[in-house]
């Protein structure tokens, strides 16, 4: 995928808003089956007492939101929730665990390479979030079983100081780097609703469009407001603006599964169903996401159902038109510098971003 300017990836956002999601209705059917929807179970391993200061985030350990920290799961607590998740149709198990990076060599990593080992025996994807990584402790969890590694990157450089201060965007990149160097697909995504401009949510795509290759998987987050966080007061985000967001990211990341991702516990169905109408063919799907509410099965099991969608099988990518080629990961590959040059419905109550 080739990196997109900042003037085109305005051109695309400011259509009138039937003509942007004809154009991602249209590159949607070139790529994707238009009635599967990939359905993926979220669980914190590890909650609470987080050392970085995410101004969205429940889990700060700088934070007075009154979360009660858990300590890391043991592999046979892990089981049972990856087996029910697999029984009721997900096929990527994804495992957060508050930390600011993985430490090598330590007992808690020892412990996540188990759990995701005999995940992996189950025949889903295995997704973790573990916070910043080294070139080393990617390569160990790529060996143990890990398919992808969520890393967002949230918002745009020039947001960023405005989320978070304990690390910097380009440690970041530097995570992202080593991911696809490992030989992992990469999950990266955003949180919309933190006080950032359209023009902030488009500089952070237009980074997501540098990556090669791009990433397999991109969440769109809504914020939460939770009380005890920096961000506690923001408004909440408009219905129209977060379907031009999943739009414009389905136009500029064709071959990338867009996940509608936190808020939908907020969102209608009517607005759910937009979202996918206009790219969006990912959920996280159970009644719990790391440390706030999702819809319940059930709701959403009747949903797919009014809108005649199906669960997505595991490991699908997206359908290759004719004369196309998929494109293949080079594993020296890493994220181009961020070098970004400037060329009303009713609000959503949105809530929490997934992880980090």
């Amino acid at each position: 995928m080739a990196l997109l300017s900042l003037a085109e990836l305005k051109a695309i956002y400011e259509k009138p808003l039937f003509e942007l999601i004809e154009q991602s209705r249209e590159v949607t059917r070139k790529h994707w089956k238009n009635n599967e929807i990939q359905l993926c179970t979220l669980l914190s391993i590890k909650t609470g007492g987080c050392s970085e200061d995410c101004g969205y985030c429940a889990q700060s350990s700088r934070h007075s939101t009154g979360l009660e920290r858990e300590k890391l799961m043991n592999v046979d607590e892990v089981m049972p929730y990856a087996q029910q998740a697999k029984d009721k149709g997900s096929t990527r198990f994804c495992m957060g665990a508050a930390w600011k990076g993985v430490r090598e060599n330590t007992p808690q990593f020892e412990k996540v390479k188990e759990t995701i080992g005999e995940v992996s025996k189950l025949g889903m994807e295995v997704c973790v979030t573990l916070g910043s990584l080294t070139e080393k402790a990617a390569e160990e969890l790529k060996e143990a079983g890990v398919t992808a590694y969520n890393h967002n990157i949230d918002t745009s450089p020039d947001f960023y100081d405005k989320v978070v201060t304990t690390h910097t965007f380009q440690d970041r990149l530097n995570t992202i780097k080593h991911v696809q160097k490992a030989g992992m697909d990469v999950c990266c995504g955003g949180i919309l609703g933190m006080g950032e401009t359209a023009e902030d949510r488009l500089k952070m795509l237009q980074v997501l469009t540098s990556f090669d290759p791009a990433p397999e998987s991109c969440p769109i987050n809504c914020l939460t407001t939770i009380p005890g966080t920096p961000m506690e007061n923001q408004k909440p985000l408009e219905t129209f603006e977060l379907i031009r967001m999943i739009a414009t990211t389905r136009i500029a990341l064709p071959h990338t599964k867009v996940r509608l991702s936190a808020g939908r516990s907020s969102m209608s169905k009517e607005t759910q169903a937009w979202c996918f109408f206009a790219g969006a063919n990912s959920i996280f799907y159970g009644n719990k996401l790391l440390t706030t509410g999702n819809p319940e099965n059930a709701s959403d099991e009747a949903l797919l159902e009014e809108l005649n969608l199906i669960k997505q099988m595991p490991h699908t990518k997206m359908d290759l038109a004719e004369g196309e080629h998929e494109q293949e990961p080079s594993i020296n590959s890493s994220p181009a510098p961020c070098n970004l040059t400037k060329p009303s419905d009713d609000p959503l109550s949105v809530t929490t971003a997934t992880g980090k």
